[in-house]
């Protein structure tokens, strides 16, 4: 009796089938397994994230009369705040030659979190009395909103007459775009609008002096003095390097020098063990 061949292939398909179904069943069941587990894991994620503010915000209240304090000292160091700003590798590129004349006039500078932190926080510049404008206090406030926005308000300057923007701070140049350089500190102030549906606005500027400046403030100051040690390093560095034939010489009589030294040495020292034998 000769076996029917045709039914071979339909039994192996319907055991692929069966297999495959099988395997479908488990990777659905695994994949939900650990949509179950990486839930658990988020939901861990979120109750460390409030017990991160909750101590964030009570070492806020502990850093307060610190910073206080360390206020009060760097009033009574001139010019702190304009040396650090110039020091500062980002932050120098933003203040032109009348901002800096204006930050002359800077006291303070204050970086104050919301009570709650997920709120937001603001960047206070506290001025002296000025020519430039009737402010003492500039205050850029960043305010997180529900729906992963970003509402930022400043205060309007109230610049003295001639001396606003376009006629002090940062006078305008005719005929000629204005380089990044040039232009004013001060029109980061400016930057305040958030349009409904506009995404979550980044600002460098705001984050490097909250999380960086702020912080150690005290780094870039005495980074003035060591960059100024630098260039004078530099400087004779090329002096130096002006002389740089007449080294080269001296290196070569020096190298002959150290050769015939050697020499003579092991010679010597061939005659003590000659003697010795």
């Amino acid at each position: 009796m000769v076996a029917d061949k045709g039914k071979k292939p339909k039994i192996a398909e319907k055991i692929v089938e069966e297999n495959a179904e099988q395997i479908d069943g488990e990777l659905v069941l695994s994949i939900e397994k650990l949509q179950e587990v990486q839930d658990e894991l988020e939901k861990i994620n979120e109750e460390a994230s409030d017990k991160v503010l909750e101590v964030e915000q009570k070492y806020n209240e502990v850093r307060k009369p610190v910073y206080d304090k360390r206020s009060e000292i760097i009033k009574s160091i001139p010019d702190f705040w304009l040396t650090a700003f110039l020091s500062h590798p980002v932050l120098s590129d933003l203040l032109c030659e009348e901002d800096q004349k204006i930050f002359k006039h800077l006291t303070s500078l204050e970086v104050e979190d919301c009570k709650d932190v997920k709120l937001g926080y603001s960047i206070s510049f506290n001025f002296s009395p000025n020519p430039y404008f009737e402010d003492t206090k500039l205050t850029k406030t960043f305010t997180f909103l529900d729906e992963g926005t970003t509402k930022i308000t400043a205060t309007s300057i109230k610049w003295k007459e001639g001396m606003g923007l376009p006629n002090g701070a940062a006078p305008e140049k005719k005929g000629n775009k204005r380089a990044h350089e040039e232009e004013s500190f001060f029109s980061w102030f400016s930057g305040t609008q958030l349009k409904d549906g506009e995404e979550e606005i980044h600002d460098e500027v705001a984050e490097i002096i909250r999380e960086d400046l702020w912080t150690n403030p005290l780094t870039y100051f005495n980074n003035d003095a060591d960059e100024e040690e630098l260039e004078g390093d530099e400087g004779d560095e090329e002096e130096n390097g002006s002389d740089e034939s007449e080294d080269e010489g001296e290196e070569e009589e020096d190298e002959v020098y150290a050769t015939l030294h050697a020499d003579l040495t092991t010679y010597t020292f061939k005659l003590i063990n000659e003697v010795r034998h």
